[in-house]
């Protein structure tokens, strides 16, 4: 849990690169809080592919497809976000030249583990030099390659960590005990009742008809539609 921050501690706020005298960075701090702000979004490693997921909370206006919080990268790649959703379609565009210029180069996808260390690298340089901010945005990248299905998140100091299942969000924590359920080699129809379950828990209210879901298997990406997985 983040410490709160001292009122003397101010003054080391005003630039990306100075450090609290107990070894903070307080502007990564305040984009991690963008991103606990932002609405729960989760990932899950299933039996050959991944799901993601995420809460969409248009108003009656919106025209729902312009709202999107999953993005296809690759044809086996996706991320989720959670955060600022202009930092995530900034990084997203990066990430798809990424990929682009690895199958160019070298004629194959590029893996999962290598665009989630991109993305992460990205986020790591902007909190290195003065007059730029981190990015207020979590990202789950998750998809499948030669190794597998691998899951990955990324955070705005730039750190990576691979897990089995995942939310990132405001209601991460809520969301997070209930995959607690999750199990190896679960197959689609399990994973996406625990991504309802989990992603019900962390935001009150929510509608199936509001989750956005996204199932990826190995040069294939679909949507998922809850309510036909929960018939089976």
């Amino acid at each position: 849990m983040t410490q709160p921050i001292p009122q003397n501690y101010m003054a080391y706020d005003r630039t990306i690169v100075v450090f609290s005298p107990d070894g903070r960075l307080l502007q990564v701090e305040y984009a991690r809080q963008m991103v606990k702000n932002g609405t729960t979004s989760l990932g899950i490693k299933v039996k050959n592919g991944v799901l993601l997921g995420s809460v969409r909370t248009p108003t009656p206006l919106t025209v729902t497809q312009s709202y999107k919080k999953t993005y296809e990268i690759d044809k086996s790649i996706v991320a989720v976000s959670a955060g600022s959703l202009a930092d995530a379609r900034s990084l997203i565009d990066m990430a798809r030249v990424k990929a682009q210029i690895n199958m160019i180069t070298y004629s194959e996808p590029i893996s999962v583990n290598s665009l989630a260390k991109s993305i992460s690298d990205r986020k790591h340089l902007v909190t290195q030099y003065a007059g730029v901010r981190p990015y207020g945005v979590g990202l789950l990248v998750g998809g499948v390659d030669k190794t597998g299905p691998r899951l990955f998140e990324t955070e705005p100091s730039g750190t990576m960590i691979e897990w089995n299942a995942q939310a990132i969000g405001r209601g991460a924590d809520k969301a997070r005990k209930v995959l607690l359920g999750w199990k190896e080699d679960m197959d689609i129809k399990s994973g996406a009742q625990l991504l309802a379950k989990s992603l019900k828990a962390g935001e009150k209210d929510t509608k199936t008809e509001n989750i956005e879901a996204v199932y990826v298997t190995k040069g294939n990406i679909e949507r998922v539609s809850l309510k036909e997985s929960k018939k089976g």
